[in-house]
Formats: structure tokens, sequence, C-alpha cells
């Protein structure tokens, strides 16, 4: 898709940094969904200093954005202006102290659970089920199976878009369900997390358990955003979101190249043509239908990020 860059020259005005920068980079490579427009500008820092120094010499008037693995976000097929930075390998740190594990923020979830459980650390095994970084998951309180990050991390560091860096405790973070309290643009690069201790062969054998329940309940194996929708507020026995869609008839509804998941109506796919303007749009037909079905408005856990084709250009 031929999308031209709304800032082609903005690679120029940017401060020297260590690390790279790539001229419109095309999301779709990277996003689980495969589809969305080029970034003006990529932007993959050495370390966190690197990271620091350039959120305190870039422009003002130039939009900052990150993503980690884009497991949990729909990049538009305009694609997003401004630079997007991107934790590369030099943030996929892990170290065991005791039962802590401290990580930095582009460590893979899945990974960090392993790891753990190769040190006979408990309590972490429900990142196994969670698709992305632990950047993504302290945004936005990751969990599954019961667990979620507010119950196994002790501090976080994060760098905010003046490039000063906070040390964060449990209580800053302010973890509420899918959500955390930290200002927008502000960039994680690490956290301390902490578990028990176990014994490595059981802590093995239940994040086994929740890999086989996630395999045969999700479409592990399709182009999608993970979650689509977040389960909404209300009394105990109140429907979760995909219950609220298939009772609204959703399961298996096709918009262009987009489709309800059959196997788990909580998950949109990309059956291999779509756009982003067929997911965004199936996704809001699914709200439509639900509320007209039950007078609920369902809320969006993915992210949705950038411009629509033709925006700005």
């Amino acid at each position: 898709m031929g999308i031209a860059m709304i800032n082609p020259t903005l690679i120029t005005r940017l401060p020297a940094v260590r690390g790279r920068y790539e001229a419109g980079y095309l999301l779709s490579r990277i996003a689980w969904f495969k589809v969305g427009g080029p970034a003006d500008v990529l932007f993959s820092p050495a370390d966190a200093a690197d990271l620091a120094q350039f959120l305190t010499h870039v422009p003002r008037d130039v939009t900052v954005s990150v993503i980690g693995v884009a497991s949990n976000l729909l990049v538009r097929d305009g694609g997003m202006a401004g630079v997007v930075v991107k934790l590369g390998r030099e943030f996929n740190g892990i170290r065991v102290e005791g039962t802590d594990v401290i990580v930095r923020a582009g460590a893979l979830d899945p990974v960090v659970a392993r790891a753990a459980a190769e040190a006979g650390i408990a309590g972490l095994e429900f990142l196994i089920g969670i698709p992305g970084t632990i950047g993504g998951a302290l945004r936005m309180n990751a969990g599954a199976y019961g667990r979620e990050m507010k119950d196994v991390v002790v501090e976080a560091e994060a760098v905010d878009l003046e490039g000063r860096i906070h040390r964060l405790t449990l209580a800053d973070l302010g973890f509420t369900y899918r959500h955390s309290a930290i200002p927008d643009g502000w960039i994680f690069t690490s956290a301390r997390l902490r578990g028990v201790p176990g014994v490595a062969a059981e802590v093995t054998a239940r994040m086994d358990e929740i890999r086989r329940k996630r395999e045969d309940s999700q479409p592990v194996r399709s182009r999608t955003g993970g979650s689509t929708f977040t389960n909404p507020d209300g009394p105990n026995g109140m429907p979760r979101a995909w219950e609220l869609v298939d009772r609204a008839g959703c399961r298996g509804l096709v918009l262009g190249g987009a489709r309800v998941s059959p196997m788990h109506t909580n998950f949109l796919e990309n059956t291999g043509d779509a756009t982003a303007a067929d997911i965004e749009e199936l996704g809001e037909t699914v709200r439509r239908r639900v509320f007209e079905m039950s007078g609920v408005t369902l809320e969006w856990e993915i992210q949705r990020v950038g411009r629509k084709a033709g925006e700005g250009v």
C-alpha cells in the first residue's frame, strides 16, 4: 500500500543517538495483525540512557509514541506520525535475585515466565499466556488465568517525555483493571517482579497447562491482536465480553478481510487480506450490535493508533 509519510524530512531534525533511525518503516512488518501503514521514523534506542537523551533533545513539536511487539495494537492504514520508539534486543535482559525477577521492558512475557520457572520461582506462570512485552504488560496491567501484573510488580522504571527517569512503586503505578495511572507517553524501561519459592518442575507443569488451555480456546495461530474488548464492569454473573458478542450473533461475522473468530468471539482475525479499516469497522459493528442487544457498551482493549488512510497526506 503506497502510503506517503506526513513528514518525510523529519529524520533530519532528530538528535544524534547511538541507536538507529529508520524512515518510513512499515509497521505491518511487526504488528501481529499484519496490517498498518508506516511510521514516519522508527527509533530503536541503544539503551535507557540513549532513550533518555533522545527524549531530552527531540523537538517538542514532534509526536513520540512507543510500541513493543504490537501484539495488542491495531495500527491504522495511514501509519503513525512522528517518531515511533521500539525497544529492541538491548531491552530484553532478565536477571534473577532470590524470588525477584528483574526484567527490561522489551523482554517477552512468556520468556520471563520460563526464566522464573527455571529459577524455581512460582507466581509468574500467568505470563506464559500473555503475548507481548513486559513494557506493554505494565502499561495495561495485563493479566490472565486469575493473576495480573499488580500481583507481582514491586517497582518499575520509566522515562517521561522530557527524558527524566522515574522509579515507580506499585502504588505509583495505580493499577486498575487493564489500566495503569502512568501518563500517556511515558516509556517503561524495566521492572522488578516478585514471585514465591517453587519447584521448577511443578511451575513448568502449571505453565504447560496454561499454554494448552490457551491453545485449545484461543486462535493463537491466526493473525489477531489478542482480546479485543475488556470485560464490562458489573455485578457477579455479568456476562463477559465474549458472551455478549456471541449472544449478539457475531460469531464468525465477516467484514472485508476481517472476521470475528469462530473459536473465541473476543478475538478479531485478519483472514489474509484485511486492512486495518476492515478490522476497526468490524469491531465497531460488533460494539453496536452488542449495545443494541444488551445495552452494554463494550470498550476496546486493543489499542488503535495512527491515522486512517489519506488523513493528513
